[in-house]
């Protein structure tokens, strides 16, 4: 399709010929009357805007123009895209701004008609502050490039409508954009501006469209803009109205069709106010031609071509004459003749401005057509390539399917194959069963048999061991044993002791040979023993030792009536042998732990901090016992077992002490020698005074929280974590092979081991079930939740011995007990009166928070 261009008329240069006010040189415009029509001098400031007009439309032709919004982040890689790609030109930012349809007030927002004027004035001044604050953001950004830059903007309803009307008022001939329209191939729908700009924007504007940084599509320019472009076009003055006093006209005379051309160009933009291009509409109220002279001759040189005045002088002598002798009826017609040339001269320029405007509708759509059929041949040659991949990759799904069709059939002749060695793994695994099932049976029936025969060879035994027994007795009557008769009378007033023979120690260690030796101390030697089908440890004292047989009997006194968790358990005697029998603790001593004496791996801090409550559980139960208080007495690391589940039982009772409240207190109640205990877990106000009380075994007790805490010897203990804790550096000493130490679990620790450490025995605590219960919880809280009901509802804690009262909730007891000791009659957790004040064991609740401390 071949465009329409617009044809220009002839130019013969910059003259005389112009009309008052409009310029006729060819740089202006490039329509205007013939050069044979008289002239008249150009207006000098006439000359001077339309200069500074072309000035100012050359710049803007250089400028390149990139439209942005309020969006920060899209701006910026629009702008630092033009920058980069248009550094050597001038960048113009333009913007639209749509005022706001609502106004925010104190009620919330109106809409801007039913606000106050000052209201919607005040806020219409802040938005433009807030516009003007942004676009010179903009600026400074071009400016940070090294790229000279200046913004324009424009208020309107619809951003798109703005653009478009800022391209035709300035004249824009490069435009860049974000987003792209909807023509491009690679385009979402959604750039609604962007397809508007490029329907509707004029045919010279080239565009840019620019998305995320990448150029996506430009909208190429079709044509060059008219001479008398919008930015460029001189301003149009509306000449003063001359009348004419004396003129000659004829039909013939009328103006030249090509003349009117001026006026096609001249004056476009008043054809309508849908038409304007221009920001300020300029309207012709009169437009009237000056007349130099009166006489025929000269209107005729001045106003019409050479052709009309020929025909004016051939046609009309007869009339020039009448003129000449009649001037005032020639005045009068001349003035009617050139007022009927006026509106026949409008009427052909309307003509002439319909024709033009249908021919630049003509071109915008032939540009259009030419501009889509671009765009449908790339979306062809798109499709084209697009196709030809789907074929390629359509072969290669083919072949692949093909290939997993074959891979298909493999697997499934593999997974026959399985399927028949499962049925016969099936068959073989269920005859295995059946015989499993049987061999069950018969093992069951010879554990049974051997656990009879065991029966039968302990009942045995046990005979054998009285008869040996009244056999030794009344072999030492005749010989008048004392000593050791009366070490078997005191056996023997412990009947829940048993009673065993040096054969059968010798019996269970092999003559107590030294591979079954466990360790040796200054009182005798420790053996592991098998006996009744269990292992057993036999400490046998040195009978020629001072203290051997006062540890005997003191061994056999204290642990032969006490029962308790996390005590050794005694479980027989050999007063024969001076040998005492306990239950076996496979995990050795506390001390080896600490220390990794026997390759143990190192104890985690929950471990340890239930090592700790457990001591104290024991201490709490000796220190309360009745009617004597038990001071251990040599309460160290060392005699501190560990059982298979790391728990931990005291033993070494040898050394303790029985005492009454009354005599705890006398003076008299002194021991003459020195401390027979490790000399680093002995109290101090013990190695001074000589007065062995429970205080004594408090001191051991926070040496012991203390080495559990740091890992370290006893020796200068106390005071190196003292220190340690007034320097803030707590966290320096604490051994890191436990394991990361919770804050309030090592704090609590540290100042209960400090406190317990105090030189003076009235500093230190006393082991109070309540304090036991703080230690118990300590690791319970960390590892994991305690049930709700294990807590007294008045102490919120895990209750030790917990009562039911008459409204039906359970307590602890002495919590319980204490509230109604206070005067009180009514329940706890209902505030209602109780029936009775009776309270009853919840024995099963009991066992249930046992079973679950035992357990964490």
């Amino acid at each position: 399709m071949e465009l329409l261009q617009p044809s220009h008329p002839l130019h013969h240069g910059i003259g005389t010929n112009t009309l008052y006010g409009f310029p006729s040189s060819g740089s202006n415009f490039g329509y205007g009357f013939h050069p044979e029509m008289s002239s008249q001098p150009q207006l000098p400031y006439i000359q001077e805007e339309a200069g500074d007009h072309e000035e100012e439309a050359a710049r803007d032709h250089e400028k390149v123009h990139v439209a942005v919004g309020k969006s920060m982040e899209r701006a910026v890689a629009l702008l630092q895209w033009s920058c980069k790609n248009f550094r050597d030109q001038e960048i113009c930012v333009i913007h639209v701004h749509q005022p706001s349809h609502q106004i925010p007030t104190l009620l919330g927002k109106l809409p801007a008609s039913k606000a106050s004027g000052e209201v919607v004035a005040a806020y219409r001044k802040e938005e433009w502050a807030q516009t003007v604050k942004l676009l010179g953001s903009y600026v400074s950004l071009c400016n940070a490039e090294k790229v000279k830059a200046s913004f324009v903007t424009i208020e309107a309803d619809q951003v798109q409508k703005g653009i478009v009307d800022l391209v035709n008022v300035h004249g824009i001939r490069k435009l860049v954009m974000g987003a792209v329209p909807e023509t491009c191939v690679k385009v979402k729908k959604s750039s609604r501006k962007a397809n508007y700009a490029a329907k509707n924007a004029p045919s010279f504007c080239e565009i840019w469209f620019v998305k995320k940084g990448k150029h996506m599509w430009t909208r190429e320019a079709s044509e060059v803009p008219n001479a008398l472009s919008p930015s460029s076009q001189p301003e149009i003055t509306t000449a003063e109205t001359l009348r004419s006093k004396s003129f000659q006209y004829s039909k013939s005379n009328a103006i030249h069709p090509e003349s009117v051309s001026f006026f096609s160009d001249k004056f476009t933009h008043f054809a309508g106010s849908s038409n304007c291009v221009l920001g300020d509409t300029v309207h012709v109220e009169e437009l009237s031609l000056p007349i130099l002279s009166y006489s025929p001759h000269n209107l005729q040189s001045s106003f019409f071509p050479p052709s009309t005045s020929t025909s004016f002088e051939n046609n009309s002598p007869g009339r020039m004459v009448s003129a000449i002798s009649d001037p005032r009826v020639d005045e009068m017609s001349l003035y009617d003749q050139l007022t009927e040339a006026k509106i026949e001269a409008e009427a052909s320029m309307n003509e002439v401005f319909a024709e033009i405007m249908k021919r630049k509708k003509l071109e915008m759509e032939a540009v259009e057509a030419i501009s889509k059929i671009r765009v449908f041949e790339s979306a062809h040659a798109h499709e084209v390539k697009l196709r030809k991949e789907g074929e390629d990759a359509l072969r290669t799904t083919i072949q692949e399917q093909e290939k997993v069709l074959e891979e298909r059939e493999e697997v499934t002749r593999e997974l026959q194959r399985t399927m028949r060695n499962v049925a016969l793994l099936d068959s073989r695994a269920q005859e295995a069963n059946r015989r499993c099932d049987e061999v069950v049976g018969e093992l069951n029936l010879i554990q049974a048999s051997i656990s009879t025969l065991r029966q039968e060879k302990q009942r045995i035994r046990h005979q054998k061991t009285e008869a040996l027994r009244w056999l030794e007795r009344w072999r030492r009557g005749q010989a008048g044993a004392a000593n050791c008769n009366g070490l078997i009378g005191f056996v023997d007033e412990l009947p829940e002791l048993a009673v065993f023979s040096l054969s059968d120690l010798q019996t269970a260690t092999c003559n107590f040979s030294e591979s079954f030796k466990l360790g040796q101390g200054g009182y005798g030697s420790v053996y592991k023993g098998e006996m009744f089908g269990r292992t057993v440890a036999i400490r046998k004292f040195n009978p020629h030792s001072m203290q051997g047989p006062s540890e005997f009997q003191q061994e056999v006194q204290v642990l032969g009536k006490l029962q308790h968790p996390h005590l050794v358990t005694l479980l027989g005697a050999c007063p024969e042998a001076w040998s005492l029998v306990y239950d076996y603790l496979p995990n050795g001593s506390l001390q080896n732990h600490l220390f990794r004496k026997s390759n143990n791996p190192p104890l985690l801090w929950n471990t340890r901090t239930r090592i700790i409550a457990e001591i104290s559980s024991a201490l709490c139960f000796l220190h309360s016992s009745q009617p004597e208080k038990i001071i251990h007495g040599d309460l160290k690391p060392d005699n501190v077992l560990l059982d298979a589940d790391l728990s931990c039982k005291i033993c070494e009772f040898g050394l303790c002490r029985l005492v009454t409240e009354e005599n705890l207190h006398c003076p008299s109640f002194r021991r003459g020698t020195e401390p027979k205990g490790a000399f680093t877990y002995t109290d101090p106000e013990f190695q001074r005074i000589g007065v062995l009380t429970p205080k004594s075994d408090i001191y051991s007790f926070g040496l012991i929280i203390l080495q559990l805490l740091t890992g370290r010897l006893p020796t200068g203990l106390a005071a190196e974590v003292r220190k340690a804790d007034s320097c803030g550096k707590l966290a320096s000493i604490l051994d890191s092979s436990a394991g990361e130490w919770p804050t309030f679990v090592a704090r609590r620790l540290v100042d209960l081991g400090l406190q317990c450490c105090q030189l003076s025995s009235r500093d230190r605590p006393d082991m109070t079930p309540s304090l036991v219960r703080e230690l118990e919880q300590l690791h319970v809280s960390e590892e994991r939740p305690v049930p709700s009901y294990f807590l007294c509802p008045i102490l919120q804690e895990i209750m030790h011995d917990p009562q039911v009262a008459a409204d039906g909730f359970t307590y602890e007891g002495e919590a319980l007990r204490g509230w109604l000791e206070n005067g009180h009659d009514t329940s706890p957790m209902t505030n209602l009166k109780l029936s009775h004040l009776l309270l009853t064991p919840n024995n099963a609740l009991r066992l249930a928070i046992q079973d679950w401390l035992c357990k964490c």
